[in-house]
């Protein structure tokens, strides 16, 4: 048995500057943190049942790789070789589709343990290039490579995306006091509302032309961004945030809607310095920045909008900020060598 752990991510600004049709004409460039909410996979082998088995939402045990409906489970065993003797489940601390980057998080943790299952040791680096080439070269989801970064390096980094494919991580020492204080001002949100980020990122994709010095100052956003959280101005970070998120809403045209703008502008009504939707867009979390004495408020004018919108799965998500990335916790086949 072999259990593999990755963490989700927030990400603060830059998001959709990791698109391959932005990065290869300007550097793309994010500023995200790990989180204490974690995706797990865990890989049997099964010499004695030569089939392959798969459990997530549902169950399925097929005799070879492409009769499996689980694309990402489907697409890396073919592409590693795997046609048999191996069960794959994998559990998470949050539902799919919340804008935490849970999709490549999986990603993440599966190409890990399945190389650690054919005695292949991976560092983050490797570990992130094969989770995106999983999904973006073999699975051609129009998608970024942010994601996959976050979940296999772990801690708080800005990540640049180069023209020429080259990616560099550059981690950002936050000291105790402003960690905790950047912590202490986040409010999180699940919405309720779940969508497929691809949906999102395919209309953002094509008008990439069209908004490409929106994105370029997106990119370099970030440079103020960390100087500010460097500097503990957790006000300025959540006005970064709010123009932020102002210049993600003109990327595509169903990157909010309704009820995400009530719920947004509730929570600056009530006092919130500034905030964004995580993720692609169109639903998933909303988190904002908030001084200490107006958290009340911002939790009840959110939590009002969503009961008049009858989102019955909306609730507070509590986070913390971790340093890991992702990680074998367990390899029993390394414990029988």
């Amino acid at each position: 048995m072999i259990v593999v752990c990755a963490p989700l991510r927030i990400s603060f600004v830059g998001g959709g500057t990791d698109l391959p049709d932005f990065y290869r004409r300007h550097p793309g460039r994010v500023i995200s943190t790990a989180i204490d909410k974690f995706v797990y996979v865990a890989i049997n082998r099964t010499p004695l049942i030569p089939k392959i088995s798969a459990r997530y939402s549902i169950s399925e045990t097929v005799d070879k790789p492409d009769d499996l409906q689980h694309t990402r489970i489907k697409a890396a065993l073919l592409d590693l070789g795997i046609d048999k003797g191996i069960e794959i489940g994998s559990f998470a601390s949050l539902p799919a589709k919340t804008g935490l980057g849970s999709s490549s998080t999986f990603s993440v943790a599966l190409m890990k343990g399945l190389h650690a299952f054919k005695g292949n040791k991976l560092d983050k680096k490797e570990t992130a290039e094969e989770a995106s080439r999983l999904e973006i070269e073999l699975l051609g989801e129009p998608i970024g490579k942010q994601d996959q970064y976050a979940a296999s390096f772990g801690g708080l980094n800005v990540v640049q995306f180069n023209p020429d494919e080259s990616v560099n991580v550059d981690p950002v020492l936050l000291d105790y006091k402003k960690r905790l204080g950047l912590e202490g001002s986040m409010l999180l949100f699940f919405t309720g509302i779940t969508r497929m980020a691809s949906s999102v990122l395919t209309e953002q994709k094509s008008n990439i032309d069209k908004k490409f010095e929106t994105l370029k100052e997106m990119a370099e956003s970030v440079h103020d961004f960390k100087g500010r959280l460097l500097a503990g101005d957790y006000k300025g970070l959540g006005e970064m945030l709010h123009q932020g998120w102002l210049r993600k809403k003109s990327l595509a045209s169903n990157v909010s809607n309704s009820v995400i703008d009530d719920i947004y502008g509730a929570g600056i009504n009530a006092g919130a310095w500034g905030g964004k939707v995580l993720g692609a867009g169109g639903g998933g979390c909303v988190m904002f920045l908030v001084p200490e004495g107006k958290k009340p408020a911002v939790r009840e004018a959110v939590a009002r909008i969503a009961k008049e919108k009858e989102l019955k799965d909306f609730q507070e998500i509590p986070v913390k900020f971790v340093q890991s990335g992702v990680e074998i916790l367990f390899n029993g086949d390394e414990m029988k060598k």
